[in-house]
């Protein structure tokens, strides 16, 4: 699914630069579930946004779905981030003017699907994370939980390979971490492959593998017994 070999990254500061990735061997099979940790600085952000196409490494080789990902143009890349990925967000994204369902049916436009397919699609993916009877509420209308419900919704609607997921809790309580957690592993049950950024050590036992950084390194890269989030819901 996802293979990342020897990458590097820097960025200038000044006459020098910052070394942020320093050779990140990485591989993701079909339908695993793994947390990416490390302290801010250990270059998980850094790490995440080259595997979903929104910055580029210096060196080494990114391989998705079997496509090497290297030298796109933005407008390639952003075709492939439709095509492969769908993001979940810490502070949601949603877009603050567009009702719930509308939200949930934007990848599908930029895929150029017709208007009606995109709304019946939405509704199917509503339904799948129990807020169908909030299709027509505006983001400010919905608690925390709810927008990241809509927030993963939107996510799949697109039907991505693999799942991105930014600090999905962070912004979110403890009880409303665990029922979202119990979700995506539900989501990770029937196949889907997610990977996820937390600084949470609960959450990331919620996955079946966890990768620790630190300054740009893979210091440790195992499975875990996976803890199932909704022994706490």
């Amino acid at each position: 699914m996802l293979k990342i070999n020897q990458l590097h990254k820097s960025y200038p500061i000044g006459d020098s630069s910052l070394h942020v990735l320093k050779g990140i061997d990485i591989s993701v099979e079909e339908g695993e579930m793994v947390a990416i940790m490390g302290s801010s600085g250990s270059g998980k952000s850094t790490l995440l946004n080259i595997i979903g196409m929104l910055d580029e490494a210096d060196t080494g080789d990114y391989i998705l779905d079997g496509l090497p990902i290297k030298n796109l143009t933005e407008k390639k890349a952003a075709v492939y981030r439709n095509k492969f990925l769908g993001f979940i967000f810490q502070s949601f994204n949603l877009i603050n003017y567009k009702n719930a369902i509308e939200n949930v049916a934007l990848p599908l436009y930029y895929q150029g699907i017709k208007r009606k397919e995109r709304i019946e699609k939405a509704k199917f993916h509503l339904q799948k994370v129990g807020l169908l009877d909030w299709a027509d509420h505006l983001p400010k209308e919905l608690s925390g939980g709810q927008k990241q419900r809509v927030a993963i919704a939107r996510a799949l609607a697109a039907n991505p390979k693999l799942l991105l997921a930014d600090e999905p809790t962070g912004a979110l309580d403890t009880k409303t971490s665990h029922e979202i957690m119990a979700f995506i592993q539900s989501l990770n049950d029937e196949g889907k492959t997610i990977l996820m950024v937390t600084h949470e050590e609960d959450i990331a036992n919620m996955c079946k593998r966890i990768v620790r950084l630190r300054d740009g390194v893979i210091m440790e890269d195992k499975k875990v017994n996976q803890v199932r989030a909704e022994q706490y819901v």
